[in-house]
């Protein structure tokens, strides 16, 4: 039963991703990931059931796809995140361990159906060198598939705190949570069996309709915005440019010198200060660069440099201040901590509280109660 529930659920995922208009590369490659799942459980329930013996040409068709969903978790996190593999010999190297997989399995393959299903019913009885090579391909390449995600989606939520000052639905939370689940089942497949294993995909494929069904970006939206271009600011910083630079060792690489650098941020305190442009929930680096009229980079180094910190930390320290300010006034004691949080720019109840506390070291409550 648990196992039709995968099956049900990865069909259900592949009609939700197959009407989804305007496909992107990743939804393609998502769409190819969940055909393959839903293909293996069926494969393996029925291997389980015992009816796979009844079509014994299916029988080892499953060998690469337990390394291709490490390749595939690859492809869709560097889609997502804007990091698109463009050349096909890449793509192609990429795909090797699992059509080695295939190759080598050549001689049990070109078994006639009945031997097939001895050395099935037999625990792999004359193949067990292959079952050692394709563990060994499904750990080695799952961990290091995992693990390049990772990084990926690292890096990923690095820049986009740098960029954005709401970062909701841009983290990507969920593609690490399930980098961390596909790890963790190539570990397993070196400890325990097959029916162990494939519970443990089931859970995956679980966990993959959860976040379908309630992060509407997965299946419904784009996730990465389009990148920032800094030939979009307005000319009059090629003029800035142009004066000769006193710069110390700090601004050498991106050109901003220490003169221009106090010039910005001195614009900037005194813009938020007149505009409260940190009330705009969905305020980036590039459009407050393009209100300074100055680079994407050079407002980021700015930041850093005098405030201490990144884009996203540096704007929701505004807004907490803010929410401090009017929190105390006594005419606003008639509305909710979360509305006022909502009013100075925050989007969601969780990123309020975390940056509250890290700005303050209290939570709201402790807080004005002290």
């Amino acid at each position: 039963m648990f196992f039709v529930l995968g099956i049900s659920i990865s069909i259900f995922l592949e009609l939700l991703l197959l009407v989804k208009r305007n496909k992107s590369r990743a939804d393609k490659i998502l769409i190819f990931w969940i055909l393959l799942l839903f293909i293996h459980q069926l494969i393996n329930y029925f291997i389980f059931s015992g009816e796979i013996y009844g079509f014994p040409y299916l029988l080892g068709v499953q060998f690469p796809m337990p390394i291709l969903y490490g390749v595939l978790l690859f492809f869709y996190v560097n889609e997502i995140t804007g990091n698109k593999l463009k050349k096909k010999w890449t793509l192609t190297l990429h795909l090797l361990p699992a059509f080695s997989s295939v190759i080598v399995a050549i001689p049990f393959y070109i078994l006639p159906a009945v031997e097939k299903i001895y050395v099935y019913q037999n625990d792999g009885i004359g193949f067990e060198w292959y079952i050692i090579y394709q563990k060994l391909l499904v750990v080695v390449f799952g961990l290091f598939y995992s693990t390049w995600s990772l990084i990926i989606i690292n890096r990923h939520q690095i820049k986009i705190q740098e960029n954005f000052s709401n970062t909701d639905r841009k983290e990507l939370q969920w593609l690490r949570y399930l980098s961390i689940g596909f790890g963790i089942i190539w570990i397993i497949v070196l400890f325990f069996e097959n029916r162990v294993i494939f519970s443990a995909v089931v859970v995956l494929v679980l966990f993959m309709g959860y976040f379908g069904i309630n992060q509407l970006n997965i299946f419904h939206s784009k996730i990465v915005p389009e990148e920032i271009k800094n030939d979009e600011i307005e000319p009059k910083i090629k003029k800035q440019n142009s004066k000769p630079k006193t710069s110390s060792e700090k601004y050498a690489k991106s050109g901003l010198n220490e003169e221009m650098a106090a010039k910005i941020y001195k614009q900037l305190k005194s813009l938020m200060a007149d505009h409260s442009f940190y009330k705009d929930e969905e305020l980036t680096l590039a459009e407050l660069s393009k209100k300074l009229q100055t680079y994407p980079n050079y407002l980021s180094q700015v930041i850093n440099e005098m405030e201490g910190r990144n884009f996203y930390n540096y704007i929701n320290s505004l807004r907490i201040k803010e929410f401090i300010k009017i929190a105390a006034l006594p005419e606003n004691k008639k509305y909710t901590m979360i509305s006022l949080a909502y009013d100075c720019g925050f989007s969601t109840k969780s990123t309020f509280n975390k940056h509250f506390k890290l700005n303050t070291g209290k939570t709201p409550t402790e807080f004005f109660n002290a």
